[in-house]
């Protein structure tokens, strides 16, 4: 049955081969971190269908046309698909190094694409949705060339705020039609621009809003991939121009004068991609028609600013032209660096290269990219929360439980001891599978990794409750139980961290003396008995000392400042083009997280208790790498609060700050501990809300 007739889908795995898609980076500039979210947490998904026995394709390709490429080329006075392709061969090089391996990597520009754009644009033409229309069209009265595009920019005619010729970058972000921009000037020749009439080619998406909705009420993914089209589909849709005045790009059938809009044959892309996996490795493996004309579950994972090319303008040409519909699109959130925009024009940036240059292995980027908040919220990186995140979590959570425990298992039984699995440690094992497989299906790849990052916490626990040092000598039967789990449990972390730390499950697999790779295996292999003889052990993680984040912070600082006195001013200079072009990738900046999708009604936050207090005493947790335990002073109590503030706070500076707690909060157990309400703090850093003046102890805050 089609996912069109019927409101919901049987949950991951499921018998149909799946397609995950990451949006196709514009071939015209270096890759940076920023980038690298959306196709790490791709490839993180992809990695986790696999694991989940899902027949899964993990395909993409670059985007070689549209006028960002053109307008660089011209610049560059080279030809614009020499410029494209040097820039897809430098991706295809680069993504493989950060474990992103796609099953095909393909460009916009290959005979592939072109002919299945044609197929569906014909199609388009045949069932009666393109249309012809005069519209104003930007033109440049001294050069005496149109302006499609990035060639024009201006004013939105939506937000007033500055705005390129295809989209209001700046502002609302909504998709720009030719003819709308407002003021428009050239960015060619910086000559002021005027508008004239020009025939192009529209599709009729307005003809398939009832479809739409029907589609976005199917539509699974993240919130606001599912939530923010409406906003558009409530406007009322209008109709969208697929053609351009430009020489770079595919000709629209039958018209010398005329080019596709990058935005047709970009997403055709996914299905051309898929294609030529299939001819790669043949039909028996992998079908890509059935997985495209028939029910497969296609998973587009984009950048936000993306979205609504992904759910209004591609899946109506789909219908059209009788292709499956997406299951789901995730849209990850902006990325920005120490709290501000990348900006590749003042070298601000941590690049792809650079940072492999550094010699700092690609898991550890992988799993800061995939776990550092949820998908579609917005990540800030430094090099010091790079630093404490791996520090803390991968050295001191994850590699301190594989190595003590293999190390300690390789010292006194050689391997795997000879006993059975505790009933405890199998329950905590198969929790952990459950919560993977959560993930997937509620399309959080932040799930995905923190499921087994608990597992190894769980793992650290065990062994620090159970001594198994204090055992051998006295109980060795006991001492090789515990052992016993210990290694289960490194095993079961070897394959469900695999599609977040690709190289180090690999790395953990050979050092347990398992065949084959862990790439290949399922999740049910979590809980196979590990090979009874292994080797010792060696750490998977390093820790990263504070002196080399103060010289990476320099070298980036020093970097901005060239990159400012070049330019003859103090760093605030204007974005230039390739930084706007960034946005299209999926990875377009800002500072400040979005607002929720969903409200909340003034009742439901009436019922909230918030008051001021003051923290009196306050202590480390054992054991816990985040957990502070402190008592507050709320004016008509003292309570107990856990707050996990430990990385972020000197603890002994605590006592007497002034806070804001959550009153009526339902009390919760942390680490053995209780903890009767929830302190209110800001950002990543976790900055402590206060009031401005001398609020008493105890004032409810309204």
């Amino acid at each position: 049955m089609s996912s069109k007739d019927t409101d919901t889908r049987e949950a991951f795995p499921t018998d149909a081969p799946a397609v995950v898609t990451c949006g196709l980076p514009y071939a015209n500039g270096d890759l940076h971190i920023g980038h690298l979210r959306t196709y790490v947490g791709g490839d993180v998904y992809s990695r986790a269908l696999e694991s989940l026995g899902q027949e899964t394709a993990f395909v993409c390709g670059s985007d070689m046309h549209g006028t960002p490429i053109a307008v660089q080329a011209i610049e560059e006075g080279i030809d614009p698909e020499a410029f494209a392709l040097e820039w897809h061969e430098q991706y295809e090089e680069t993504f493989p190094k950060f474990g992103v391996e796609f099953d095909n990597y393909g460009h916009t520009h290959e005979d592939a694409n072109r002919e299945l754009t044609y197929e569906i644009v014909e199609r388009l033409e045949s069932e009666g949705y393109v249309d012809e229309k005069k519209i104003k069209v930007a033109w440049d009265p001294v050069d005496e060339q149109p302006l499609p595009d990035r060639y024009v920019e201006g004013t939105c005619p939506y937000c007033g705020e500055h705005a390129r010729g295809d989209e209001c970058d700046e502002g609302c972000g909504r998709h720009l039609e030719p003819g709308e921009i407002e003021d428009p000037v050239s960015t060619i020749s910086g000559n002021p621009a005027e508008y004239r009439d020009r025939t192009h080619k529209f599709f009729k998406v307005s003809e398939l809003a009832d479809y739409l909705d029907g589609f976005l009420d199917r539509l699974e993914g993240t919130s606001n991939a599912r939530n923010q089209p409406r906003q558009w589909l409530e406007d009322g849709l209008q109709d969208w121009c697929i053609t351009r005045d430009l020489d770079w790009g595919f000709d629209y059938p039958g018209e010398e004068d005329l080019v596709l809009y990058v935005w047709v044959d970009a997403p055709i892309e996914y299905i051309a991609s898929t294609k030529q996996y299939t001819d790669r490795v043949g039909i028996d493996e992998y079908d890509w028609e059935e997985t495209w004309r028939d029910d497969g579950e296609i998973v587009h994972i984009i950048g936000r600013d993306i979205i609504q090319h992904h759910t209004i303008f591609w899946p109506a040409m789909l219908e059209v032209a009788d292709f499956q519909e997406p299951r789901a699109v995730m849209a990850s959130g902006f990325m920005t660096l120490d709290g501000a925009g990348f900006s590749t024009s003042r070298n601000r940036a941590v690049w792809a290269r650079e940072y492999l240059d550094e010699g700092f292995q690609p898991d550890l980027l992988r799993y800061y990219l995939a776990t550092n908040g949820g998908f579609q919220q917005d990540v800030d990186f430094s090099w010091e929360k790079f630093r404490d995140r791996v520090n803390n979590e991968l050295v001191g959570t994850v590699g301190n439980y594989l190595y003590r425990s293999l190390l300690f298992a390789h010292r006194n039984f050689e391997g795997t001891p000879e006993a059975e699995v505790s009933d405890e440690v199998e329950r905590r094992i198969e929790e952990a599978i459950d919560d993977f497989a959560a993930g997937v299906n509620d399309y959080s790849v932040r799930a995905v990794g923190t499921a087994t990052v608990e597992l190894a916490r769980f793992g650290n626990e065990y062994i620090q409750r159970e001594e198994p040092w204090n055992l051998v000598g006295e109980d060795d039967e006991a001492a090789a139980q515990v052992i016993c789990d210990c290694v289960q449990i490194a095993k079961a972390v070897a394959v469900l961290f695999e599609p977040i730390a690709p190289s180090a499950s690999e790395e953990l697999w050979e050092q347990l003396g398992e065949d084959g790779s862990v790439h290949d295996v399922t999740t049910d292999a979590a809980l196979a008995a590990p090979p009874r003889d292994f080797g010792a052990p060696e750490e998977l993680y390093e820790k990263i000392d504070e002196e080399r984040v103060e010289e990476l912070n320099e070298k980036l600082e020093s970097r901005v400042a060239e990159a400012a006195g070049a330019d003859g001013n103090d760093g605030e200079a204007a974005e230039t083009e390739s930084d706007e072009a960034e946005a299209d990738a999926g990875s377009a900046m800002s500072d400040i997280e979005p607002v929720a999708d969903d409200r909340i009604s003034f009742d439901e936050f009436r019922h909230l208790d918030l008051r001021v207090g003051e923290i009196l005493t306050a202590e480390p947790i054992e054991d816990s790498d985040k957990l502070v335990k402190l008592t507050v002073d709320i004016g008509v109590e003292e309570r107990q609060v856990v707050a996990g503030i430990k990385q972020l706070h000197a603890v002994d500076d605590l006592p007497g700050t002034t806070v804001v707690i959550v009153a009526n909060l339902e009390k919760a157990e942390l680490f053995g501990q209780e903890s009767n309400g929830m302190l209110l703090a800001a950002g990543e850093g976790a900055d402590l809300l206060t009031t401005h003046g001398d609020s008493p102890v105890g004032t409810k805050i309204r």
